[in-house]
């Protein structure tokens, strides 16, 4: 019996190595284009996981930034040549939802990275998610912004949805209002108010859009921005001679020009959802699912505040394109 027992084991480990010596086929199609520097620790990620395993990885950006169309199209010549597994990031509710099943009908595991569906399991056939809870970061970011705030007088805030419509920008912002309406609530006596914009997704336009605000609108007292397009505002704030602090900046990613942003004062708090663990774990979760028939399961990769006193040390990483 323990001579049968061996044998089966030695079996079903001989399969195992056969299946991990056949090249993995993994293609990962986004939503951004390829100068978008956040995605760029993402694809990091990805690429050190594809060489680990000696896969084959493909990863595929869009000519228009955000444009869904374009990665609809890019996940369609994707599933045609039938990968082992597809990894995107689904920004819509609806456009993803036939081309997944019809990925996941043909074999092909479909992992989301980044951003889900806003009914995750139920409203997609993904098998799951790595990537942020954006409704309690974008709590998360207002909630420590707050420490910073004028403790009297009336404090007004301006929240940019830099991608309105999609998944990510939406969640977020929804995630500081949630909270700056908590606040309004608990303070009946003190004008606290706040309004949403377009805010963009270029440095140059949001520079421009949040500056202009800023000019009709003096007496705002802090931006939110939905990605990390407020450092373009504190480039704006430096050159209009606006000490740090005056206005209060926060948002999501550690990309270097927030770093830079952060070290001169302008940025005190900032999200980091850990964009090399996007990349990196989706491509772990597709070998395991394919050499070990485990499956895919949704990681949170967090919503982890950072300071201007953690600069340095994470400066340190971005050189590297970890974080």
């Amino acid at each position: 019996m323990r001579l049968k027992m061996l044998t089966l084991t030695a079996a079903l480990l001989s399969g195992t190595a056969a299946l991990a010596q056949e090249p993995l086929d993994i293609v990962f199609t986004v939503h951004s284009g390829a100068s978008n520097t956040f995605w760029q620790a993402v694809q990091k990620g990805y690429e050190d996981a594809c060489s680990k395993l000696a896969a084959n990885c493909q990863m595929v950006y869009v000519q228009t930034d955000g444009s869904v169309q374009e990665q609809v199209a890019n996940m369609e010549a994707a599933i045609a040549r039938t990968p082992d597994a597809l990894i995107t990031s689904i920004v819509d509710n609806n456009a993803f939802d036939d081309v997944i099943k019809r990925a996941r009908d043909a074999g092909i595991v479909v992992i989301a990275s980044n951003v889900d569906d806003l009914e995750g399991a139920a409203g997609n056939a993904r098998q799951a998610f790595i990537g942020q809870g954006f409704v309690p970061a974008g709590y998360s970011l207002a909630a420590a912004q707050w420490k910073n705030m004028p403790a009297e007088g009336d404090l007004h805030i301006l929240v940019g949805v830099s991608a309105p419509g999609q998944n990510w920008s939406e969640q977020r912002a929804l995630g500081v209002t949630n909270f700056l309406d908590e606040q309004i609530a608990a303070n009946p006596d003190r004008k606290i108010t706040y309004e949403k914009i377009d805010s963009g997704t270029d440095l140059a336009t949001v520079g421009d859009r949040v500056g202009a605000y800023l000019s009709a609108n003096p007496n705002t007292n802090a931006y939110f921005d939905t990605g990390f397009w407020h450092a373009a505002v504190g480039r704006v704030l430096a050159d209009r001679g606006v000490e740090p602090g005056k206005v209060l900046l926060g948002g999501f990613d550690l990309v270097p020009e927030v770093l830079e942003q952060m070290k001169a004062g302008y940025v005190q708090v900032q999200v980091d959802q850990q964009p090399y663990m996007q990349g990196f774990m989706p491509v772990m979760q597709v070998y395991l699912a394919k050499t070990v028939g485990l499956s895919p399961a949704d990681i949170d990769t967090g919503q982890g505040i950072v300071t201007p006193d953690m600069v340095d040390a994470i400066m340190e990483l971005s050189a590297k394109g970890l974080r």
